[in-house]
Parts: C-alpha cells; sequence; structure tokens
C-alpha cells in the first residue's frame, strides 16, 4: 500500500518542506560518502548495513549507537519517495531508542500522510508549536553532526599536547551541539577522532558568566569527580560527572557560578533538545555511558568551545613546539637565578592567589638571594589551548625543584596568555 503523500503536489510539498527543515544532509551522494568514511575510518559501517548496531558492540562502535545513521537512512528514503520503506526504518528506529521523540513525530507524519496531505515537518493535530520547533531544531543538528566528521589530516587546535595517562579528551562545539571523543594515539604521536555525540547545552546558549545566566561555559576544564546514578535526581539520568568552573582564567574575569556537569537524561526522555539545560553539556543515557568509560577523574580535558577550530598536523606541531620552547625559557632562567629574566616570563596582569605581579617579585628576589644554585625537572607535560576569543593555554606538569637548601616536589598549573605577541605566565599554582 503506497502512501497518500507519494503522489502529486502535496507530496512534492511536503518532501520540498522535510528537505528545507532537515537540510538533508546525508542524502544521496553526500550520504553515501558520508558512510564509506566512516566506513573506512573504523567509526560505522557499511552503507549496506545501517539498521542497528550488532551485537556485543564495543566501544569504538560508540558513534555508530546513536540515532544518526537511522535518521539520515529515513530522510534519505523519505527524498526519494519511497515512504513505505521510511516506515520500516522509522519503526526499527523506535525499536532501538523507544523513547526518541523526534522518532515519534516522523513516524506520526508517515501514518498521517495516508489519510491526508501533510505541509510541513511535524503535522501533529493540536501539538504545541514550541515542541515541534525544539524537534526539528534536533533533526537539524544530528544530521548535520553526523555529515561533518572532523577531517582525518586535522586535529582540534586545543588538543596541544596530553601526557601518556591522559587516554582520552572531550571537545564540544556547542554551535553544532557536538562532543567529540579524541584518543591520546601514542604510537601516532597525536590526538584520534574516535565517536562524537548529540549533546544538549544551556538554554540560553554559551559564554556563561553569572549564577543563574542558564549558559554553558567556553573554556578549558577538567572532569573533577563521577557521579553515579543512584546518588543522584532522576533528572541526571545515568550518571554526572562535574568539571572544575569556573577554573582561574573564569575567576579572574569575574564569572562565576557553580555545578556544570556532563550528564544524561530523565528516565523518561531519550534525548533533550538542543538547548534545553541551565548550562550543564546534557547527553543521552546511552551516550553517556560509552563516553563515561574513556573519563578520568582529574585527568580528562573537556574544552568547550563556540565553533571547534581545526588544525592541519603542521601547524598543529608548530604551535605546541613554540609554546614548549617559552616554558623551557622560563625553566632554565629560573636555574640561571637572574630575577629579571625570570620575571620577564610573568605577564602584568599576573595574580597568584593573593598575590600581584609585585608582590611575587619580590618574593622571587628575597628567595634567590639565599641560593647558591638552582635546577628545575619538569615532566609529565599537559598543554589546553582555550577556545574562540579565550587566548590562554592550561599548561600542567610535575615540577622537582631543587636548590642548595631546599627540595620540593609539585604538580603545577600555570596560564599562559599571548601579550604582544608573546607568551606569558599570568596564573601559577598547585593542580
Amino acid at each position: 500500500m503506497s502512501l497518500m503523500y507519494t503522489r502529486g503536489n502535496s507530496g512534492r510539498r511536503f518532501r520540498r518542506t522535510v528537505v528545507a527543515l532537515i537540510v538533508l544532509v546525508a542524502a544521496g551522494a553526500a550520504w553515501k560518502a558520508n558512510a564509506l568514511w566512516r566506513y573506512k575510518h573504523g567509526n560505522g559501517s557499511s552503507e549496506a548495513d545501517l539498521s542497528l548496531p550488532a551485537d556485543g558492540a564495543t566501544d569504538s562502535d560508540a558513534g555508530l549507537q546513536g540515532p544518526e545513521p537511522m535518521l539520515a537512512r529515513i530522510f534519505d528514503e523519505i527524498e526519494r519517495n519511497r515512504l513505505d520503506k521510511a516506515l520500516v526504518l522509522t519503526d526499527t528506529l523506535l525499536e532501538r531508542f523507544p523513547k526518541f521523540r523526534l522518532g515519534h513525530l516522523i513516524k506520526g507524519d508517515l501514518l498521517l500522510a495516508r489519510t491526508r496531505p501533510l505541509e510541513t515537518f511535524g503535522n501533529a493535530p493540536g501539538a504545541p508549536q514550541d515542541k515541534l520547533a525544539d524537534l526539528r531544531a534536533e533533526a537539524m543538528v544530528r544530521l548535520r553532526g553526523y555529515k561533518d566528521k572532523p577531517q582525518a589530516d586535522a586535529v582540534p587546535r586545543y588538543l596541544m599536547q596530553m601526557v601518556p595517562e591522559q587516554k582520552y579528551a572531550v571537545v564540544v562545539d556547542t554551535q553544532k551541539s557536538r562532543l567529540y571523543l579524541y584518543e591520546n594515539d601514542l604510537k601516532a604521536g597525536r590526538p584520534r577522532f574516535v565517536a562524537d555525540y548529540y549533546i544538549t547545552q544551556g538554554k540560553l546558549g554559551a559564554e556563561k558568566f553569572r549564577e543563574g545566566d542558564k549558559k554553558t561555559p567556553i573554556g578549558v576544564y577538567h572532569v573533577t569527580s563521577s557521579l553515579p546514578r543512584e546518588k543522584l535526581a532522576d533528572l541526571y539520568g545515568s550518571g554526572a560527572f562535574p568539571i572544575n568552573y569556573p577554573n582561574e582564567w573564569d575567576k579572574q574575569q569575574g564569572r562565576n557560578g557553580h555545578g556544570i556537569w556532563l550528564h544524561g537524561t530523565p528516565s523518561d526522555t531519550f534525548s533533550r533538545p538542543p538547548r534545553a539545560s541551565d548550562g550543564c553539556v546534557v547527553l543521552a543515557n546511552p551516550d553517556l555511558d560509552a563516553l563515561a568509560k574513556n573519563l578520568q577523574v582529574g585527568l580528562t580535558p573537556v574544552i568547550i568551545s563556540n565553533s571547534v577550530e581545526w588544525l592541519s598536523l603542521d601547524d598543529w606541531n608548530k604551535e605546541r613546539n613554540e609554546l614548549n620552547k617559552k616554558i623551557d625559557a622560563w625553566r632554565t632562567d629560573w636555574e640561571s637565578k637572574d630575577v629579571d629574566k625570570f620575571l620577564s616570563h610573568y605577564s602584568a596582569s599576573f595574580k597568584n592567589g593573593q598575590q600581584n605581579l609585585s608582590d611575587f617579585a619580590q618574593q622571587k628576589r628575597q628567595v634567590n638571594a639565599s641560593k647558591e644554585w638552582i635546577k628545575v625537572k619538569l615532566t609529565g607535560m599537559s598543554m589546553f589551548r582555550a577556545p574562540d576569543k579565550e587566548d590562554y593555554v592550561v599548561v600542567t606538569f610535575e615540577q622537582d625543584y631543587r636548590s642548595n637548601n631546599l627540595n620540593n616536589q609539585m604538580k603545577k598549573r600555570q596560564y599562559w596568555v599571548r601579550e604582544n605577541g608573546t607568551w606569558k605566565i599570568i596564573y601559577e599554582g598547585a593542580a
């Protein structure tokens, strides 16, 4: 039995509306090229097997377990006017994700089309328009994100350097409502794209500044703890991972607030609209569960950006080598006991707890007066650059300080900023 809108102007009008709303980023050749890309890069399946993930799928298949491959296939079938097949695929999608509201909306459209012409995407009679707008927005960003995969020869600018203990890094693109997971590929000596997931951000967007502004922060953060489901309200789903907002840079900029987490969705909800949280980054519970296996408390960086900036491997190596040289110059100038050269690496806006640059300089001159020799060794260094206009780098390392009258080991964290084209330290303290 064919569907009513497979014939006549109403069918063509509906299909044009679907194309306009969803952009059909996965249709035709674009869809096939993307499926092949995912297949070749170990993050998906071949075009012949796009229904459900295989039983026993591993973590490396995490990117395939979301609904985007099936959504892309469904809209491809609608655009090709194969609506019976689209309905079968939608039923398969809902078997896998029974609480996926967008899938139910699509199924409702396909069933309504048997009885009357459909004018737009989301034709449920009497349905709240704000809810339909949320579902349309979710469909659009899901499919755009599924199509626009990171290039194999590019890396996020922010992942400048990771230590071997940091197995993974998280990069969030708020404009695309997408979270990217990168593995620290020690053999290749670079971050390697593993998977990506649809996310929800703050109701009022990004660039959080104050408590209660319902925005998601932009910057470099780290996972600070893991909260299991049994210790949380149902709102947070299968778990939560707090991050260290506000960080030291945020505090210097006057930003406040707390409780920014990566967390899941309520038990009756598969996913939330692109903008629906009070500032947290929210994933569907299956996606959070897959991601959680790769998060390390105190180690995993979480970089949140308005729009991810990608670098070629050559440019990426150039940037991190430049900063590594500046950090080593700071170390050797410290060993030289030349206080003026040492202090030249610090910003005029430097703050270290209650100390400003003047207080810090006075202390260093007093301490160095008693030194006959100084040796400083830095190991385990990571470097993560802030996104967008937040032009700072968070540098963390193990510091082994030795002198004629003091030996000290500590884990130190510094924030480096560009001043007049030169990297300077604006904050440092224990990590």
